[in-house]
């Protein structure tokens, strides 16, 4: 197998190819047929399980599936990612950031990037903060934002390259719904094979072995004290001793036992195996243009998009696959790459590492500033406004009183 060079790139992202796919196949971390524990969903009241499961075509079966990873959840893993090589140095490209660091009451925050924002470049915690004073999307950088379209990606690409990749809808901004929408051009997503949903058991086993019904348990006027069995102490409600929950039972403030229970509605699910499906759609970046950058300049810079691609690949093997709490996935073998041609031939693997594809970036990028259209090499260095570091910390403190009474 060969490496995926950025000559081969370049000429796929020109038209040799209409896709980069890699599909990689899994195991539970206890080996096939282990147990796992996908997301949950609101569901109806009849519904047996709180899975997302479905019947699929997997090559010439039908298999019963369950999603353990949605496109969404895959594509913020990829940001995370590719956020994880350029806070190494590994990975050169524009990371817009919003500053905390410093501001009295919200300092915890840090250091808040465009890949981690919901909305990337059109969030509002953008829109709300400062770029050298002015409020983002009056800036300079915040109007070529705003006027980017697919039609003439040319500022999006040189401030936020990785919105091109992963998709952006500009819904909150000055247009409102007629906002630029880049399509997502990256779609990721893991399922389980054979997927047979399960229960889980639950109980605890106080050893202090306080009855039930031992006694009527109140919420204490101090909501320091918490509770107390003295019902002059108690708070009120509407003239009355308030209770500490809904019956005033030991259980309510987490003493007594909890009888073993059987939870058949997220128990987890055994599989035989799971699927990690990842398709990059060149034919998607094929149809972003970039005014006055020239049929050159335009393809190199699709390409620097689809090395990015390339990168969250590579770099979200070594992040590893451990998706929440029982869900830990092993790779049965290293990521490659399939170059998928438009005319349904077979298609032809390339391998890809962590190494090679932060040289495949910097050799993309190199070639898009050569071509006149590179990406911005400035620090996007963004402070929250004043009335969004008071909005925050007017926040917390309603935060604050409610888990105080809460917990009273």
């Amino acid at each position: 197998m060969s490496e995926l060079t950025y000559e081969k790139l370049r000429d796929a992202v020109a038209g040799g190819a209409v896709a980069l796919r890699s599909i990689m196949s899994l195991q539970p971390a206890d080996g096939a047929g282990g147990k796992v524990f996908p997301p949950t969903y609101a569901v109806a009241n009849n519904a047996p399980h709180k899975y997302a499961v479905e019947e699929r075509q997997v090559g010439e079966r039908i298999v019963t599936t369950v999603l353990l990873d949605s496109v969404a959840s895959q594509a913020n893993r990829a940001e995370l990612a590719l956020l994880e090589g350029w806070e190494a140095g590994e990975l050169s490209f524009p990371v817009a950031f919003v500053d905390f660091r410093g501001q009295e009451g919200v300092d915890d925050i840090g250091r808040l990037t465009v890949l981690e924002a919901p909305h990337r470049l059109a969030d509002a915690i953008f829109r709300d903060s400062l770029l050298d004073g002015t409020l983002f999307r009056l800036s300079d950088v915040g109007r070529e934002i705003t006027d980017a379209q697919p039609r003439n990606a040319t500022a999006m690409f040189r401030y936020a390259p990785t919105a091109l990749l992963f998709g952006q809808w500009d819904s909150t901004g000055p247009k409102g719904g007629l906002g630029a929408k880049f399509q997502r051009a990256y779609v990721s997503e893991v399922v389980g094979l054979d997927a047979q949903p399960g229960v889980k058991v639950g109980s605890r086993i106080d050893p202090l072995q306080i009855e039930r019904d031992a006694a009527v348990i109140f919420e204490h006027k101090d909501p320091d004290q918490r509770w107390t069995l003295d019902k002059d102490e108690a708070a009120e409600e509407k003239g009355k001793a308030k209770t500490a929950g809904s019956d005033g039972r030991p259980s309510q403030i987490n003493h007594g036992n909890i009888p073993p229970l059987i939870d058949d509605l997220a128990g987890g699910v055994t599989i035989s195996s799971a699927r990690q499906t990842s398709v990059l759609s060149l034919a998607a970046l094929r149809r972003l243009k970039f005014a006055d950058a020239g049929r050159e300049g335009a393809l190199a810079a699709r390409t620097a998009v689809a090395a990015l691609g390339v990168a969250a690949i590579a770099y979200g093997y070594e992040m590893d696959f451990d998706l929440r709490s029982r869900c830990l996935l092993i790779p049965e073998r290293a990521p490659s790459v399939e170059l998928v041609r438009r005319d349904g031939s077979a298609p032809e693997a390339v391998e890809i590492g962590r190494a090679a594809s932060a040289a495949l970036v910097s050799q993309a990028a190199s070639a898009a500033a050569e071509a006149g259209i590179g990406w911005a090499t400035d620090e996007i260095k963004l402070l929250p406004a004043p009335k969004l570091v008071e909005l925050l910390r007017r926040s917390r403190e309603v935060s604050a009183r409610e888990d105080v009474t809460e917990s009273a």
